[in-house]
């Protein structure tokens, strides 16, 4: 039962992610430093780290099917392990990605139980 909430948890604030990013685009550069470079970027960032996590998010909730909450906690965790290689490859261990990579972790660890 806790585990079926915390897993609930975890797809809303994929979903909550994914609304900030559509809604306010340019919010995301202080966090991930991405730049959207004029309505092209803007574009990418509202549907990629928008709409993509609203329907990643939402998918487990709807189909209300274990595996697919086990689907985005795989996902998160080839996100993490992408993450953590590349903090070390690109020298990019800052306070903004290792908070993501710990959300990245528990999120997946908790989805795929």
């Amino acid at each position: 039962m806790v585990v079926r909430i915390l897993q609930i948890v975890a797809a809303i604030g994929t979903i909550v992610t994914g609304f900030v990013s559509l809604l306010w685009p340019n919010s995301v550069r202080g966090f991930t430093g991405l730049s959207p470079v004029g309505g092209r970027g803007i574009t990418e960032i509202r549907s990629i780290l928008g709409a993509f996590f609203i329907a990643l998010g939402a998918a487990p909730l709807l189909l209300n099917e274990p595996a697919a909450y086990r689907m985005l906690g795989i996902a998160y965790l080839a996100v993490a392990l992408t993450r953590a290689i590349s903090m070390v490859v690109d020298k990019s261990v800052v306070q903004s990605n290792i908070i993501s990579l710990a959300v990245e972790v528990v999120f997946g660890v908790i989805l795929v139980l």
